[in-house]
């Protein structure tokens, strides 16, 4: 069983990182899909590709893996660089703004 550890990225329809700190175990999926002849539906037969472990630290995956016999893969995140405007969304509002405002 191969499984990966792995921190998710930010969800691209929000700007917080609610979800994001936590590590993921995720397996790897053994069986291919297929697709249902009747509805159309994707499926597989193998059921621990539906399983995903949160844990609060990448030391307790490991450590989870290793106590169950789980090869896993870590990928390491990606940095991100803080992402702030001078001013910031209160600057748009400001009192002591010289020029006209314009959009």
């Amino acid at each position: 069983m191969t499984a990966r550890i792995y921190q998710p990225a930010k969800t691209a329809m929000s700007s917080g990182t609610a979800k994001s700190r936590d590590w993921v175990l995720e397996f790897a999926a053994d069986a291919p899909r297929r697709i249902d002849p009747l509805m159309g539906w994707t499926s597989s037969s193998d059921t621990q590709s539906q399983v995903r472990l949160r844990f609060s630290s990448k030391a307790e995956a490991l450590e989870y893996a290793e106590e169950n016999g789980i090869d896993a893969i870590v990928t390491e995140p990606k940095a991100r660089r803080a992402n702030i405007r001078p001013g910031g969304y209160g600057e748009n509002f400001a009192t002591r703004r010289r020029g006209a405002w314009t959009h």
